[in-house]
């Protein structure tokens, strides 16, 4: 069984104690932050594989903390935990940086399966250190990115769609496929979530460069051009 650290920011202690339960029957190692300023000094200075985030904090609300990782350069799968489940909150987690998001009252097997599924997302693509495609560059370990050998600064969600159009690259990768494998959602959350987030890798590829980057297929998909 792989272990997996993970840091629980949440200020419930009795759900802080169900989530260390679970998680010391598999195995894995479990910090607990009372506060969302511990959790973010935790998650700066301390290596972690998973971050699960409450939504609703007494001293800095959830997305607050999420936004506030990934402008630092925190890259680590974060799931957000919280008692509002609806299509419209999710998609303001997921599009604050979530990488996954479960609603309250949550079975246990199914919070194990999305830690599990973030864990191997996060470690399980280091097969190659370099993915070479026409003029794209994408050093996976170093989670950088290189158009024609000048840096592209991608924040944390836009390196990891870069990286899977590097992984299908020059096939026609659809929406569903985004939302399975990059977002871990098995539901269409009916928001632009994707949309949103091509949009600013898109700029972000073509930006200064004279050929488009990103090819829309109408109603199929995104595809990845070679950058020349």
């Amino acid at each position: 069984m792989v272990q997996t650290r993970i840091l629980y920011i949440e200020d419930d202690s009795r759900a802080a104690d169900d989530i260390r339960q679970l998680a010391a029957e598999r195995g894995d190692t479990i910090v607990c932050e009372e506060t969302g300023a511990g959790g973010l000094l935790r998650a700066g200075i301390e290596p972690f594989d998973v971050i699960i985030l409450d939504r609703m904090l007494g001293d800095i609300d959830g997305l607050t903390i999420l936004r506030r990782l990934r402008d630092s350069g925190v890259g680590t799968p974060v799931l957000m935990l919280s008692a509002l489940g609806r299509t419209s909150d999710r998609a303001e987690g997921l599009e604050a940086g979530a990488d996954d998001y479960l609603a309250k009252p949550y079975e246990a097997a199914e919070l194990l399966a999305r830690i599990k599924a973030l864990h191997r997302r996060s470690s399980g693509r280091e097969h190659s250190a370099v993915i070479l495609f026409g003029a794209f560059e994408c050093h996976v370990k170093a989670r950088t990115a290189f158009r024609q050998n000048r840096y592209l600064p991608l924040s944390p969600r836009e390196f990891e769609l870069f990286r899977y159009f590097m992984e299908n690259a020059g096939e026609t990768v659809t929406r569903e496929m985004l939302l399975r494998d990059v977002w871990n959602m098995t539901f269409d959350p009916q928001t632009n979530v994707v949309d949103v987030n091509i949009g600013r890798l898109r700029r972000k590829l073509e930006e200064r460069f004279a050929t488009p980057a990103l090819e829309t297929i109408w109603g199929s998909g995104y595809r990845l051009l070679d950058g020349k």
